[in-house]
């Protein structure tokens, strides 16, 4: 690449914080498409020249009503330019920016600012708005709530709201008056400032945040970029929530070293059909969102007529064994899938990323069949993100790659079969976590992250993550078990949206299952069962007939060992609301065993049936009474007892 393509070694070097590269991509590429915002069904261009703008007016004014350097800046909505620029103008200000999930309680809400002691939070539109005002003397500390979509807003007369469009008037105003003063501001910003405060999973508890450095996170974007190389103008499609620090990576980091365009989806509901308008050349979509498009795929095989259904099979059986070989079917290719690939939005895909919690591998394979370059990634928040990748010809369904050129990683602790805890050190690690010095020393040895995660190295170098040490369990007869593999295996199956393993310290192992409500809800109409509801149709004689037989598909894969005995449809779906998933849609099993103690009693104690009276509390506060009975369905009649070690690693290995 020439200086004219792409900002070289000597200027990355300059180039040390998110402003200055901004500021100089304004400069050198000022007319070249930056972002795009899809609004009321059109796609709304911003340039390199636009982004810097709003982002420099954004700063002179904050600093203007008396905004000090130091201080934290909220971001709370979905993902929008406005997100991105208050991100980069809290750094230009040499301010912390704080991401809030979109989704996030009041409860929420509320810790993290308190925890941040933000003063200004950039806030998307009136239903954010409802939450911070609604909060009170609670967030006392809050002295500025920007809003950026002005709908619905007249009604409100509290002086701390603030049109996002009158900053940008006074700070256009302020520019034009001090023309160096911006320049000299950027000019300022250091590469050793805390830049980014960055929630975490919080998996077993609230989340914690975790301290980035700005110019540390500048070198780690540039070690992933050479890993999986950018080129200036890829279309990048920001669907996954910007708070998510992988999100951080692409949309704010990569975006800004490599020139990517930023795309913008209008709603969650119009991505798939947005994906498709753009064609992007990458795409980075949370395990959940790609399970979510393979139960599309099978949904619409449901609904097509019998010559398409076989098809569909014959070219992914064909399809399949070239890939085994190493090779591309071009027959293939030519009855389905260059047009699948058009359909979902793939057809100028050069690298797609699934990361944030660990992908099945049946799924895995199902999208590089289709020829979708799909690659695993692996990281925490702590070591920014993402730090191993496979290699662009080297992907193995099981693992999640080599380390980056700057990334080390050891297995310390190994087992007799070379299981041990994964620990790691990246350029762009953390520096601590906001007021808990504890924390850190506990999770930081010797400079080396403790990710808590067992894992292991096959021969060919690549990385093994199994599970959550804490999460790896024994029955009550020694069979050892990984609940987040067979679970990532039953969610192959479009008929399950969500599965939770059982059997800690018990006889055998069981589940539950929540349905995928679109697609059971189909299959049923298809099948003239009539329903009224979610509960309703999880209950449905025929739908437990037919889960049984994709659980049973699943147990002919699994050792005997780990085979589950017993399962039944829980009458709700899992939600990030209740507390039972994280907002990165992991499960919280602590939160499980204790909410649904007395189900979980009820498969062990030999029982059929389980009464349910609870009340459900939706987002919009409204409540609705469940009465129904939960069947305990059995798949195996008699318990294998049979104790084994370390089988864990053997079911990762068959399936290699």
């Amino acid at each position: 690449m020439t200086h004219h393509d792409s900002i070289n070694d000597f200027e990355m070097a300059e180039l040390n914080t998110f402003p200055k590269i901004l500021q100089f991509n304004a400069q050198q590429w000022p007319h070249e498409t930056a972002m795009r915002e899809k609004e009321f069904g059109i796609w709304n261009e911003f340039t390199w020249e636009d982004y810097n703008n709003r982002v420099k007016w954004l700063t002179l004014a904050l600093l203007d009503k008396g905004v000090n350097k130091g201080d934290a800046i909220a971001l709370l909505g979905d993902n929008r330019p406005e997100w991105v620029w208050g991100e980069v103008a809290a750094h230009a200000m040499r301010c912390h920016s704080l991401g809030i999930y979109q989704d996030s309680m009041h409860e929420e809400v509320a810790y993290l600012l308190q925890s941040s002691h933000a003063t200004v939070v950039i806030a998307e539109d009136e239903e954010q708005c409802d939450k911070l005002l609604e909060l009170g003397d609670e967030i006392s500390h809050v002295k500025f709530i920007v809003y950026c979509d002005p709908r619905g807003m007249r009604k409100y007369n509290d002086e701390r709201l603030i049109d996002v469009n009158s900053l940008y008037t006074l700070g256009q105003t302020i520019d034009n008056s001090e023309p160096n003063r911006y320049p000299q501001l950027i000019e300022a910003t250091s590469p050793d400032d805390i830049a980014i405060y960055c929630t975490t999973s919080g998996t077993t508890s609230k989340p914690k945040i975790a301290l980035l450095n700005g110019g540390n996170f500048v070198k780690h974007c540039s070690s992933y970029l050479r890993a999986d190389p950018r080129q200036p103008g890829d279309n990048y499609v920001s669907v996954l929530p910007l708070p998510w620090i992988m999100e951080q990576v692409y949309a704010v980091g990569q975006a800004l070293i490599a020139r990517q365009i930023v795309n913008f989806v209008e709603e969650q509901q119009t991505l798939m059909s947005d994906l498709r308008e753009i064609g992007p050349s990458f795409v980075l979509l949370a395990p959940r969102v790609w399970e979510g498009i393979l139960a599309d795929v099978q949904a619409r095989m449901m609904d097509s007529t019998p010559l398409k259904r076989k098809l569909f099979s014959f070219a992914m059986s064909i399809a399949e064994k070239s890939q085994l070989k190493g090779k591309k079917s071009w027959f293939a290719e030519l009855i389905l899938m260059r047009a699948l690939r058009d359909r979902l939005g793939f057809s100028y895909l050069k690298s797609a990323a699934t990361g944030g919690a660990a992908m099945g591998p049946d799924t895995f394979r199902f999208f590089q069949t289709i020829g979708v370059p799909l690659r695993q990634l692996y990281g925490q928040t702590e070591m920014c993100g993402a730090y191993t990748i496979h290699h662009q010809n080297d992907v193995d369904y099981d693992s999640v790659g080599f380390a980056f050129d700057n990334a080390k990683i050891k297995v310390i602790n190994e087992d007799e079969a070379g299981v041990g805890e994964i620990v790691a050190k990246t350029v762009g690690m953390f520096t601590g976590y906001l007021n808990n010095q504890d924390a850190y020393n506990e999770d930081v040895k010797d400079g080396w992250m403790q990710t808590g995660d067992a894992g292991y190295f096959k021969p060919s170098g690549h990385l093994v993550v199994i599970d959550r040490i804490k999460d790896l369990a024994c029955t009550n007869n020694g069979v050892q078990y990984s609940p987040q593999y067979i679970e990532n295996k039953l969610k192959f199956s479009s008929f399950i949206g969500e599965a939770v393993i059982l059997g800690k310290n018990k006889p055998y192992l069981s589940a539950i299952i929540c349905i995928r409500f679109s697609i059971v809800a189909k299959w049923a109409e298809q099948n003239g069962y009539s329903f009224t509801n979610y509960t309703n149709l999880s209950t449905h004689p025929e739908v437990y007939k037919k889960l049984s037989e994709e659980i049973q598909r699943v147990n002919e894969s699994l050792p005997d060992a780990q085979k589950i005995h017993k399962f039944l449809l829980l009458y709700k779906e899992l939600d990030a609301d209740d507390g039972e998933l994280t907002r990165t849609r992991k499960v919280r099993r602590s939160v499980i065993a204790q909410k649904y103690g007395d189900i979980i009693d009820a498969i062990y104690q030999d029982q059929n049936i389980v009464d349910i009276d609870t009340v459900i509390v939706f987002q919009d506060g409204t409540k609705t009474r469940i009465q129904t009975q939960l069947k305990i369905q059995s798949l195996i009649n008699t318990p294998t007892v049979t104790p084994v070690a370390n089988t864990h690693t053997e079911a990762q290995r068959r399936a290699s």
